[in-house]
């Protein structure tokens, strides 16, 4: 079974062919500024080898077209007919409290992801233009699976996903906490058990998706039971752009002094803080990385915030759970960036963590394993996410029960 996996946003379209029968990647790629001057896609082979093409996209359907004609292609195809695609895979960000778990696409389906765009308007609004674009070209011959970021937070129980306000707001708009980058924190937690050789029931796991946004999950026998984001994933800690958690009073006094409008405060809290706000400098880390090393004040500062409040939710989350059996730091800081998570572990040897300082630096760059010694009493983990996998296997399980 050869199984499509899409995550559409509002100008891209990303996309990878997994072989279910090894799991292999046979194809990627991304159409990029779809809607805008200047569109184009990437489409990327296991073997290195790629192809950018530069051409008009007004629409995901044509976004499609495009995604077709790259796997059908003389040159780099990886299939001879769309008869070959047994499913397509869909990453939704947000499913509310409507879905629990991954569900075959149906009109009802639709309808009900449609009804949740006003808790994520440019997300869920693009996902639903996606889902019908690949109708449109792909038929309705093959089934389509949607997959939830917010579906493996919904076992936390009310005292975690509940926010201290007026209980009617709840009831009239189902405010409350959701969480996000459920799929990563889904894989990662499992296959830390793997690692550790441990059936999952009985694990304490705290998750770190690291990333230029970031959350972090406690994993009590396989269930989330808490995660930093909250209704939006403006919340927890600090990101590449985002200000994480803030005393509400910050956000009203500003708005009061500068004159701002919600919108004008959604942009400032979503795009201009955070990482980049701190620093002056930018939201990729890699860049506040160079400056800290040259030694501007502003860089190491942001660096010593992340740090601190990604401690501080690990802790927070190893007291939620009466304690914890392993830590586990993935995405693209989290995966890449040895300097952060041995600053974070410094800061837990209350809990008896330690680690390899060596074999920390060793693992970046797709390289998965156990970063702590041998006789720390928490094992911690660098693990390399796979979002699409989690994607793919959701997809797969579903239709080969129609």
């Amino acid at each position: 079974m050869k199984v499509l996996v899409i995550n559409a946003g509002s100008s891209s379209l990303k996309y990878q062919l997994i072989d279910m029968r090894d799991e292999s990647v046979l194809a990627k790629g991304n159409c990029e500024r779809i809607g805008i001057e200047g569109s184009f896609i990437t489409h990327k082979l296991p073997d290195g080898r790629s192809k950018k093409l530069e051409i008009d996209m007004p629409n995901h359907t044509t976004a499609f077209m495009e995604v077709k004609n790259m796997l059908l292609d003389e040159e780099m195809g990886v299939i001879k007919s769309l008869d070959e695609v047994s499913a397509v895979g869909h990453r939704i960000v947000q499913g509310g409290s409507l879905f629990s778990k991954s569900v075959l696409v149906t009109e009802e389906v639709i309808h009900g992801i449609e009804s949740l765009i006003p808790l994520a308007p440019l997300h869920n609004s693009a996902h639903v233009q996606g889902i019908r674009a690949c109708m449109e070209v792909f038929g309705d011959q093959v089934p389509e699976v949607v997959v939830f970021d917010t579906a493996f937070h919904s076992t936390m129980p009310p005292k975690a996903y509940m926010f201290p306000i007026p209980y009617e707001y709840y009831e009239k708009y189902k405010i409350r906490r959701y969480g996000f980058h459920g799929t990563s924190h889904r894989y990662v937690s499992a296959r830390c058990a793997e690692l550790m050789g441990r059936d999952i029931i009985g694990t304490k796991i705290i998750t770190c998706h690291l990333g230029n946004g970031s959350s972090i999950t406690a994993v009590k026998d396989g269930k989330c039971v808490d995660t930093s984001m909250g209704l939006t994933p403006l919340d927890g800690f600090m990101m590449g752009t985002r200000t994480g958690t803030l005393d509400p009073s910050v956000v009203t006094f500003i708005a009061e002094m500068e004159n701002m409008t919600p919108t004008e405060m959604s942009d400032m809290l979503n795009k201009k803080s955070g990482l980049l706000g701190i620093s002056g400098i930018s939201s990729d880390d890699r860049d506040i990385v160079k400056a800290a090393n040259e030694g501007h004040e502003r860089a190491i500062l942001a660096h010593e915030m992340l740090e601190y409040e990604i401690t501080k939710f690990i802790g927070s989350y190893a007291a939620a759970m009466d304690g914890c059996d392993a830590i586990v730091f993935t995405a693209g800081l989290g995966e890449n960036q040895a300097s952060h998570r041995e600053k974070v572990c410094e800061n837990l040897t209350y809990l008896g963590v330690t680690i390899d300082k060596q074999r920390n630096q060793e693992l970046v760059h797709g390289k998965e394993g156990e970063i702590s010694t041998k006789d720390s009493k928490v094992k911690v983990f660098v693990i390399c996410t796979n979002e699409e996998l989690v994607i793919a296997r959701d997809t797969k399980d579903i239709v080969e029960k129609l």
